[in-house]
């Protein structure tokens, strides 16, 4: 079990620490409602450290990109950042991913943890342009800063005008003392906020500023259990829930971060999935009865009949509702329509809504 450069801080501030993706992590310090309403409400800090990173460095970095990625990368500029998935040669999707261009011959991809090594060798896989690269995810410490006051807590820290980023877009430069901070305005909670990536011997110095930078605005640590009910909240995919090996961007809702204006890994089988039509797709949906839907439920229909499968769900900390997302055939599928979840023998009736539950 790997620990990241904040572990011992975690333990001493009395994290519930488990094990996710080899690494022993956060889930919870004072409870899943409170860390939750935390960055809903004010600004809140995850070590998210067990992110992988990797850069891509030469004259065909990018095409190597356009070839691996769904999205198109051609209309990123310096400074600017997309999200992307890798699909793979049967239909589905190896991990999704953010892709930073720093400049035309460097590119930095944010991957997930318990995907760093199949990523790695599914581009390294593809790499016959003699593209550099480079497996920088045991060198970085990811904080995410996340919250409406992200902004006004971080900025004694840094020059950079906080205020003034715009969403997926990024600065390197000093923060908190330390230089080369890439600083994002990214995340993953739908709260607004920041993603500092700082290399592993800066990381104690840097949580340390920002908690007394951000002390006069509530500042807490947040476990990843309050991350999951934040992502769930927005309809955020998660991979190895929401999206797999085995689920394809169409079927996902990803058709807008796939793009076939360029040829890219089973580009055609997924056209013609978008042209063609699909089979299941993946619907957001509130409970009516009483009950909570979790991973691996089955979703069956008035009379029974299994049509699907919850992927994720929980009860809803800032709706108080139960909410999940799950695959059902497409003639299930529309907003409005009626399907039930088995819950102790017992069919509870829900239906499907439009993303995002929250609405900010």
């Amino acid at each position: 079990m790997k620990n990241t450069a904040l572990t011992h801080i975690h333990e001493s501030l009395g994290a519930k620490m488990v094990p996710f993706a080899g690494y022993n992590m956060p889930v919870q310090y004072e409870g899943i409602n409170i860390e939750h309403e935390t960055v809903r409400n004010s600004v809140g800090v995850f070590d998210v450290s067990h992110m992988g990173e990797f850069y891509l460095k030469g004259k065909n970095a990018l095409a190597l990109i356009q070839k691996v990625t769904s999205n198109d990368a051609s209309v990123l500029t310096d400074g600017k950042v997309q999200y992307s998935c890798l699909p793979n040669a049967d239909g589905g999707i190896v991990d999704d991913l953010l892709v930073y261009r720093i400049n035309s011959e460097t590119y930095f991809l944010v991957v997930n943890a318990s995907n760093i090594e199949k990523d790695w060798n599914w581009i390294s896989q593809h790499n016959d342009l003699g593209v550099e690269m480079i497996n920088s995810s045991d060198e970085y410490s990811l904080l995410a800063v996340q919250g409406p006051k992200a902004a006004v807590a971080l900025q004694s820290l840094t020059k950079i005008d906080l205020a003034a980023m715009k969403y997926y877009t990024f600065e390197i430069g000093n923060f908190a003392g330390i230089d080369d901070v890439i600083v994002s305005a990214t995340g993953y909670t739908g709260s607004g906020g920041f993603e500092l990536y700082i290399k592993n011997k800066d990381a104690e110095k840097v949580w340390n500023a920002v908690f007394k930078a951000g002390a006069d605005f509530g500042i807490k640590p947040i476990g990843l259990a309050a991350r999951d009910t934040l992502r769930l909240e927005m309809g955020f995919c998660l991979y190895g829930n929401d999206i797999n090996d085995t689920t394809s961007p169409i079927e996902a809702g990803l058709g807008w971060i796939t793009k076939f204006t360029k040829d890219f890994v089973n580009a055609e089988e997924i056209k013609k999935q978008k042209e063609e039509g699909i089979s299941k797709k993946l619907v957001a949906f509130k409970m009516v009865d009483k009950g909570i839907p979790r991973h691996d439920y089955a979703i069956v229909n008035a009379t029974g009949d299994t049509i699907g499968v919850v992927t994720s769900g929980t009860m809803s900390p800032t709706l108080k509702e139960a909410i999940g997302m799950g695959y059902v055939t497409l003639e299930n599928s529309k907003v409005g329509s009626e399907i039930f979840i088995p819950v102790r023998n017992k069919n509870l009736k829900a239906v499907v809504v439009k993303l995002p539950f929250y609405k900010g």
